[in-house]
């Protein structure tokens, strides 16, 4: 029996999921994705996902991949999958890939969005999509200190107890602020290689601290220095996070993804 590989690209909002990552007698990204799959072709593998993202974290890029038995292209695949899958998860994007392929292990870097809704009064178009923040921030403080995360340093600051790993340097491409489709709005966008458990939530969570003074204005630079997750500021309600994109280097013989 001859295996095919298939690369998904799948969005999702977290809000009713435990995460991605599967669990026992816990409704996650993944379970529901592995229920469609293999409503198709009971044979194929589990998904292979590149981002374990949080409880209640959103998806406009997830990447995974299976392999399966049927021969199916991959508009048959985004057509089909869509068809077993809840109206809060979406195959967006398929392509063909060499077997056994894992796009976790082929990452280059991801690129997440943390929005935050700058309201005294809560909107319920955001209320799953964005953190609320009823106090006065300054943008220009927040810009200044995003900026100290960029480059290579130890995150050991920003990561969750639970971060079992050693190794916590970290490379980030960029960490900007920027308006947001609302003008009530304010991304936070952070690119980076890869990332710690949390990190990205206690990232925003500093800077929100800086940004309305509870936190000085080289608290970035004193937690990165410090590595102690005492200097950092709080985390992140999940809800406002978003994987947006994850740059994976193909495999050789991959095919055109469909939709285009």
């Amino acid at each position: 029996m001859s295996e095919h590989g298939v690369l998904l690209e799948i969005a999702y909002d977290g809000t009713a999921y435990a995460g991605w990552a599967p669990q026992r007698e816990t409704r996650t990204v993944h379970s529901v994705v592995t229920g469609a799959i293999h409503a198709l072709d009971p044979r194929a593998s589990l998904p292979r996902g590149t981002s374990r993202t949080d409880a209640g974290v959103h998806a406009d890029g997830q990447l995974a991949t299976f392999d399966a038995t049927l021969v199916i292209p991959p508009r048959g695949w985004v057509l089909a999958l869509n068809q077993h899958l809840p109206d809060d998860v979406c195959v967006r994007r398929a392509r063909a890939v060499a077997p056994g392929f894992n796009p976790r292990f082929a990452a280059r870097g991801k690129r997440y969005r943390y929005r935050v809704l700058l309201d005294r009064i809560r909107d319920p178009r955001w209320t799953n999509r964005a953190w609320r923040i009823g106090w006065p921030l300054d943008l220009e403080r927040l810009a200044r200190a995003a900026r100290h995360f960029e480059g290579t340093h130890d995150f050991a600051a920003f990561r969750s107890s639970h971060d079992p790993r050693s190794d916590t340097v970290r490379t980030m491409t960029r960490v900007a602020v920027e308006a947001g489709e609302d003008p009530r709005i304010v991304g936070i966008v952070v690119e980076g290689s890869s990332f710690l458990y949390n990190m990205v939530r206690i990232m925003v969570g500093t800077l929100m601290d800086v940004a309305r003074g509870k936190l000085s204005e080289d608290a970035v630079v004193l937690a990165l220095a410090g590595k102690s997750r005492a200097l950092a500021g709080t985390t992140a309600p999940a809800h406002g996070l978003t994987l947006e994109h994850v740059d994976v280097e193909l495999p050789e013989g991959a095919g055109e993804p469909w939709p285009r």
